[in-house]
Formats: structure tokens, sequence, C-alpha cells
């Protein structure tokens, strides 16, 4: 990303301009948002709500990257198209609406398929994040940003249910808080490590500025990792796990043994291998079956690939504001999973790790019964 070094100073336009921003997160995160150069992959509904977000924010330049075509099917949730954008490459169709909101963003179009990129490709950007795409895809582009130090966000809707995951590698930013009397641990998380202290006054309060570091994991070992042993010690803790984590990692694990689709609710067959894949990974969450209903699964499954206008808003301005927050170095960033469930208005966030808990809080959980039937195939 930019040294501050680079970042050129804010003009008195943009002061008046983002004045409202800038009295919430200072003129310096706004230069850097000026300055930062954000690739974002695939333009649909919640691409839609991420680019008009950053856009307004002020950010220096948006890359949009899909070489999919526009259908009708897209009007339903995307308000940057219309019927008569039918048939043109999505990208070039949303271009100049999304530019219209804020000209003095650059907004860069290219209609390659984004696997054919190259590494040096991923170089280029401060910041990359990637929408609707399958979890081979993901982790593919997840890996060249790895390679290149790029932080890296995967999102997606499925109608009433959305994620949204960030691989920042390793990330420093700053809070302010009242000085407390208690010494603060170095280590506040098994991710999280302060690395510095400083203090200010204002009003006669004194203000510590704490440097924190987090260090972040890659979606293909997030997806595999364990929840948090405080979130499984404990029977009442473990029911309250969203089924939706056990969901999406089954989908994903169906993706990849069948080339990147989504299952089909009309096939038993693949009705079967969801209920199975899911089973399984539930039972690799270690949580209690019950949590796990065939209503749930269905329900899941008539979602798929279908999209809504409030979940996108939600999604979209969650995942603008944790860029604009990485950007500036301020505030937590997400760490490093969120689900959102539409139905349930929730919206947990897990942090997903290979850290196991002990050998003896694992052997202290109770034996999980298998699934007899997970999805009533004929729909009763």
């Amino acid at each position: 990303m930019e040294s501050q070094d680079t970042v050129q100073s804010i003009s008195a336009d943009e002061i008046a301009l983002y004045d409202r921003q800038i009295r919430l997160w200072g003129v310096k995160a706004q230069e850097k948002l000026r300055s930062a150069n954000i690739l974002l992959i695939t333009i649909k509904a919640l691409a839609n709500e991420v680019a008009k977000n950053l856009v307004l924010a002020g950010i220096g330049s948006l890359t949009i990257v899909d070489h999919d075509v526009v259908k009708e099917e897209d009007l339903g949730a995307q308000f940057f198209l219309s019927e008569a954008h039918i048939g043109q490459n999505r990208a070039q169709a949303a271009g100049p609406q999304i530019h219209s909101m804020n000209p003095r963003v650059r907004i860069h179009i290219d209609t390659d398929d984004i696997r054919t990129k190259s590494q040096e490709f991923f170089a280029k950007f401060d910041i990359i994040i990637a929408t609707e795409l399958d979890f081979q895809t993901y982790t593919t582009i997840n890996a060249l940003c790895r390679l290149t130090r790029r932080p890296f966000y995967a999102a997606g809707l499925h109608g009433f249910y959305g994620y949204v995951f960030a691989d920042l590698i390793q990330h420093d930013f700053v809070i302010e808080r009242s000085k407390s009397n208690v010494p603060s641990p170095q280590q506040e998380t098994p991710t999280r490590s302060i690395l510095n202290i400083t203090t200010k006054k204002e009003n006669d309060k004194i203000i510590e500025m704490v440097t924190k570091r987090e260090k972040y994991s890659e979606l293909i070992l997030a997806n595999t990792s364990p929840l948090p042993n405080e979130l499984t010690r404990l029977p009442r803790r473990r029911k309250k796990i969203t089924p939706l984590l056990t969901c999406l990692r089954a989908l994903w694990e169906f993706q990849k043994l069948t080339g990147g689709r989504l299952p089909i609710i009309d096939s038993r067959q693949d009705l079967e291998l969801f209920t199975k894949l899911a089973r399984d990974r539930h039972h690799e969450l270690k949580l209690d079956i019950t949590t796990l209903s065939s209503e749930f699964l269905r329900t899941f499954l008539q979602n798929l690939g279908s999209e809504l206008s409030p979940v996108a808003a939600f999604l979209g301005g969650c995942l603008a504001q944790d860029v604009i927050n990485v950007l500036s170095a301020r505030e937590q960033p997400l760490q490093n999973l969120l689900l959102f469930d539409g139905e349930k208005s929730e919206a947990p966030i897990y942090s997903l790790h290979p850290f196991f808990p002990s050998e003896t809080a694992a052997n202290s959980l109770a034996a999980i019964p298998p699934v007899t039937n997970a999805i009533s195939l004929d729909g009763a």
C-alpha cells in the first residue's frame, strides 16, 4: 500500500466536499482514501453497494473486473443497470453510472475473466475485493494476494443470507480510548497484540493511543479451522452458533467437488450430497446436530444464487466501511468472517484460524449423533 510520504495533501475543495466524513475520521484518513487504488471483482448487487460507498467516500481509483454480460435477472437488485444494458458487458454498463456519483474518482473497466489474471495484476492494487465467485476462484485470488502482500476480501449474497471474509495478512491500526488503571496485556487474543501505547490530554482527560496488530489466515485455512474454544466449550454457546456457517462451508465444499456450480434444488443427487457435506461440516465444528434442521437447510438452498437489495445494502455497507477503516488504519477491522442472516437480522462475526482447542476441552464435548434426514427430499 502507498506510504504516507507519497500521499498528496488534500485540497480545500475536497475538504469542503468531504467535510462530514472528515469530521468522522480526520484529514489524514481522507488523504489515504484519495490515494487508494481498489480492485472490485464482479459487479452485481453486493458490489453495486460497495462501489457506491467507496466512490462517495472519495477513494482514488476503482478498477472493476467482470467478463459477464447483463441478463434480465440482473435488473432486480442492481441500481446501475437498466433494460437497455441487457446483453452488454456488466462492468462497461455500470461504469458510467458509478463514475457519475463522484467524477473525482477514476474508474477503470476490465472485461477479462479474473481467472486469467497474473500475480502482477493484483500487485497494482491496495485492496482486492472479490464478490460472487466460487470457492476455488476465491482461494486462487487469495493466494495471489498473499504473494503480493495485498489485503483480500471475499463476499457474496444468497437471498436472505450473505457473508464477508477478510484476509488482511497483517494489519496495524490505532484506537483511542480513555486511559485505564488496569495494565493492558501485550497479547489480547491469539491473533491480536498491542505494539505501543502513547497518551495525550484532552479536556482534562488522559487518552491512550493504542497501536495494535492483527494477524490473519487465508480463506483456505479459515474454511477448515475450528471455532474458538470459548464458543464451543459450553452447550448453550454451541447452540447459538448459526447453522449458516455450516451451510456456507458445505456449499464451498460442494463447489470444489462439482467445478464451482451451485446445488440444483430439484436434483435428488445434489440434495443428498449437500446434506452429507453439511452433516460432516457440522460435526467438524463440534456443534449440536439439533441446530442443523431440515428446514434451515432447505431454506438455505432455496436462497442460493438470488439477490435481495436490503441484504446487499447491509453487507455492502459493512464491507465498504471495513475497507475505509483498513485504509485509514483506524478502528478494529473485521476478524475474519461476518455472516448475515436476514430472516433473523443477525450478523455474527467468527474468528476462524488454525488454532485448535486443547484435547481436554475437545474430549469434554458430548458425542454428536448422526443426522438421520437432514433434508426432506419431497419438500414436506
